[in-house]
This record gives structure tokens, sequence and C-alpha cells, in this order.
């Protein structure tokens, strides 16, 4: 998909971080917008930096069908036509697996996960009747593709989420649509990941214990010294333009799913960093992974 200018582009969780940036990118392409999040403020406050682009902003809670739905609705209703979808929301939870209660999975899995198959569901089929040129872009993580100490939960709804974009692109490129995938795998980013907890909904309210204190601060000094999401931003762009379904934040995570594939076969436990099978990596991306 070459040209972006006068297309229409979706994105959940635009109010911040990785879905900002999206949006402020596709604004310079000279894209119409849909912007949705849950956080009414920050999804105003993107939507006045996209300077002259035509934007509409909806409150979106992607873990709820209906309102993606909603928002497919008023997309299709409004603007005609979608042509780049990007499920985006997410949110992040550490701790040991067996700390995590089936609330904590629950919302985990609700957003990062079901927040990809609800846009699956709700976008795709009309994406298809278009008979344009698409792309559908979902945020999973590179914690879908290597697992952590600490992010069990996490890199559970993110392989779940990469499983899901595979699923998609392979049935949308065996019935011959026009439209693509990608899995957009970022690794440290400045964003807020590590303060997720301010869009835990009130009923799922819970004192964390030591070992979410301590995954949570570990991600929050990572997202401290990541890229910009700006950079991100522009790698999907490149990602659009040429047809990639894998879009990695930094290459050194190539090495490390290839070092941990050669593992698995072997039928060893894959490393980390600190642990001398997991050498493609650098120092300290035990921390980068969450974004």
């Amino acid at each position: 998909m070459r040209e972006l200018s006068g297309k229409v582009a979706v994105v959940t969780g635009a109010a911040s971080g990785i879905g900002r940036a999206l949006a402020l990118r596709f604004a310079a392409e000279g894209m119409t917008l849909m912007l949705a999040d849950v956080e009414h403020g920050g999804l105003a406050e993107t939507a006045a930096l996209c300077g002259d682009a035509t934007v509409l902003t909806q409150i979106t809670d992607v873990s709820d069908a209906s309102s993606v739905r909603h928002l497919a609705d008023r997309c299709f209703g409004e603007l005609r036509a979608v042509h780049v979808l990007c499920n985006n929301a997410g949110v992040f939870q550490g701790g040991h697996m067996w700390t995590r209660d089936e609330e904590d999975l629950s919302w985990l899995l609700g957003v990062n996960l079901w927040g990809v198959l609800h846009g699956i569901r709700a976008f795709v089929p009309r994406m298809i009747e278009q008979d344009t040129e698409g792309h559908v872009v979902n945020t999973v993580s590179v914690a879908g593709l290597l697992v952590t100490p600490g992010t069990g939960g996490y890199a559970v709804s993110k392989h779940a989420a990469l499983a899901a974009s595979l699923a998609l692109a392979q049935d949308l490129a065996a019935t011959g649509s026009k439209l693509r995938v990608s899995a957009l795998c970022p690794g440290a980013v400045r964003t807020r990941i590590a303060d997720s907890d301010r869009l835990r909904p009130p009923s799922l309210t819970i004192t964390p214990g030591a070992d979410e204190v301590a995954v949570k601060e570990r991600v929050g000094k990572a997202a401290e010294r990541g890229i910009e999401p700006s950079e991100v931003a522009d790698l999907v762009v490149r990602g659009i333009h040429e047809e990639r379904f894998l879009l990695l934040t930094d290459p050194s995570y190539a090495a490390a799913l290839r070092l941990q594939t050669e593992t698995l076969l072997t039928g060893t436990l894959p490393g980390y960093p600190g642990r001398p099978q997991c050498s493609g990596l650098r120092a300290g991306d035990e921390a980068d992974f969450p974004a």
C-alpha cells in the first residue's frame, strides 16, 4: 500500500504512547483519522495535536465487542471506508504466573487479545468488501515472541495476539484479499506502559504484591531508556508501504528469536539475558520486552 494520503486510518489506544505517535504520523501523511481510547483527556489532546487533519474521536473499550462494533459502525457510516486499522490498545501487568488471579488475566486478555479479535471481527469483513488496498497493524510486542521472568500473563496475551495476526494474514492471502497485515513487535519504548494500572477498571483494583511491584519498576526503567514512539510510527508506515508482516524495533530481537527457536528444538528451556544460552541479546534487554 504505497499511497496513504486521502485514506482513512483507525487507531485504538490513541490517547498516548505509540497510538498517539501513529495518529500524528498518519496525519502528516494526509490521512483522515478515527481515534479511539478509554482516556477522554488524552484522546482529545492527541486530536488537537493532529493539526489540520480531519479527526474523529470515540471513547472505546476494546475489550467490549459492542464498543468496538459501535466504533466500526461510526467509521463506515461517517467516513465511508477504512484503509488502515491499527489494533494498538494494550495494557501491562507483571508478576509470577502463580500470583496472577482470574481478574488479572481477564483484564490482560480482554484488552491485548480480545481487543485485536474484536477489531478484526468488526472491521475486516467490511474492509474486504471495499475491494481496495488496505492494511491491518496489530501491536503485539516483542513479548509475543520472547518471554522473560515476571511477564507471564502479558506474554500469554501477546503470544495469542501474534497467533491471531498470523492467522489473519494467512486467511487473507489464501482468499486473495487485497488486505495485508503487520504484527508490530516493539521492545522498550518511551510510553506509560508501566503505568497501565491507571486504565484498570475500578472494580478490578487490587493491592499489588512484591513480585508485581518489582516487575513494574523494571519495565518503567526500560521505558525511560527506550526509543521514541515516533520511531515506532515511522517503522509502521514503512511496513505498510513494504507490506512487511513482522515489524521489529531492534535487530537484536531477530537474533534472540532465532536462538530461542534453536534452543527449543533441543528440548531445553530458552534463556534470557544473564543466562549464557541467550547471548543474542544485549545485557539488560530482559527489561526491554514489554511495550
